[in-house]
């Protein structure tokens, strides 16, 4: 009998859900985000609606092939990241990592981790829920977005070093139109 495979993100969560739900179930970790935009490029596409290219972060490729292997052996896999926008977008990127094995996936989410709170999940398997997904998703364009195209505007007009966020660069102004 195959097991059943259990994606967190948190590597101690990992190993006390495993004792709560016992040997039919593989719980294995993501250790925080798998994938993410690119490091040294845009890696958004302005001409195609702002679509992000997302690709596995250096240094979790290995934790991706463990995450593959073991759904490519499991009956099923549930996706128990955290709930929140974060976790949503984790899951969702482990979903599309997943997406070729043909394997049921499905959302389950924790609220404690309690054995009654993870059993309690188990039984209330959903869906990913897109509009936190894409809500993380906007934001880290926008994070992109300021901080690959305002910077380097920054460091030719200032000094080399400076940095623009969404928020800061927001705050920025506000404080200047205030003193002004």
């Amino acid at each position: 009998m195959s097991q059943n495979l259990v994606i967190v993100e948190s590597p101690s969560k990992a190993s006390t859900i495993r004792k709560y739900l016992g040997d039919e179930y593989q719980v294995l970790s993501t250790v925080g985000h798998i994938r993410d935009l690119p490091r040294t490029q845009l890696g958004v596409d302005l001409k195609a609606d702002f679509k992000p290219l997302y690709v596995i972060i250096p240094g979790k490729k290995k934790n991706v092939d463990a995450l593959k292997e073991a759904a490519r052996k499991a009956s099923q896999v549930f996706v128990a990241t955290d709930p929140d926008r974060e976790g949503e977008a984790i899951g969702w990127h482990v979903t599309r990592i997943l997406k070729n094995l043909n394997k049921p996936i499905h959302r389950v989410m924790f609220y404690e981790i309690t054995k009654e709170g993870v059993l309690e999940g188990m039984r209330n398997a959903t869906d990913l829920d897109m509009n936190l997904v894409n809500a993380q998703q906007a934001r880290r364009i926008i994070d992109r977005l300021v901080g690959f195209k305002v910077s380097p505007f920054l460091w030719r007009v200032l000094y080399s070093g400076l940095s623009a966020g969404r928020v800061q660069s927001v705050a920025l102004r506000l404080i200047c139109e205030r003193q002004e």
